[in-house]
């Protein structure tokens, strides 16, 4: 059975993607920075009639559980054909950029950026070998009046850059991995405090969106593919 990692996949956004791949055939292994929440996430999808999902202990702020979660996967889950990069924080979204703290900072960019490329990395030789694909959920960068957050765009951009080079490298290289961006849209979740208005969509509508656009057969290699536009866009 082919296998999806969805990190960030114990709440939220995260917990609807891999529920509805699931639903739709895919094994199913989430990684959560808490046990207990793992596996009560695993206990909820294997409710909705998931088979066999799973989850892994991964905080990608500590790179000594990045670096166990992609040994476990490695060793146990030789089928991973989809790593979907859902895992992240807000930084703070309201203090002005040039008052951001290089604490906050960093913070956001060991999560959003370097940690995220370095489960990446781990889990290449094994995407590498099943001809898969990373999917990256991200945001469009661009600022504009509505939605400015200068630490959360900073730490995206990074990600969104590291995507378009590695698909340049996949496609001048022949490698047999697809790397692309998805951005959901508006999204309520606690990465905006669950925010509510009109144009939000709820995580299980944003999911439709994007297990749509993953599974989609087009070719995606360094796409950027929009389930619905950002807000002031």
């Amino acid at each position: 059975m082919k296998q999806a990692f969805v990190t960030g996949g114990n709440k939220g956004l995260g917990f609807e993607i891999a529920k509805q791949l699931g639903q739709q055939g895919w094994q199913i292994i989430i990684g959560s920075r808490d046990a207990k929440r793992g596996q009560a996430a695993v206990d909820q999808l294997s409710d909705a009639g998931l088979t066999d999902p799973q989850y892994v202990v991964l905080d990608l702020s500590d790179s000594q559980t990045i670096q166990a979660a992609a040994k476990t996967i490695t060793a146990k889950d030789a089928d991973l054909q989809l790593l979907v990069n859902n895992a992240g924080i807000p930084g703070d979204m309201r203090t002005p950029g040039i008052e951001s703290s290089m604490k906050d900072l960093q913070d956001t960019m060991q999560v959003n950026f370097f940690g995220t490329f370095e489960l990446t990395q781990a889990l290449f030789p094994l995407l590498k070998q099943n001809h898969g694909q990373i999917a990256n959920i991200t945001i469009p960068t661009t600022p504009n009046k509505l939605f400015n957050p200068f630490t959360y765009q900073t730490s995206k951009g990074a990600q969104n850059i590291m995507t378009s080079s590695l698909a340049m490298s996949f496609k001048t290289d022949g490698t047999p991995v697809e790397i692309y961006s998805v951005h959901p849209g508006p999204v309520s979740t606690d990465l905006n405090g669950n925010l509510q208005a009109d144009f939000m969509q709820t995580a299980e509508e944003a999911a439709t969106g994007v297990v749509r656009l993953i599974t989609s057969d087009e070719p995606k290699q360094g796409a950027f593919l929009e389930v619905k536009p950002a807000i002031g866009n």
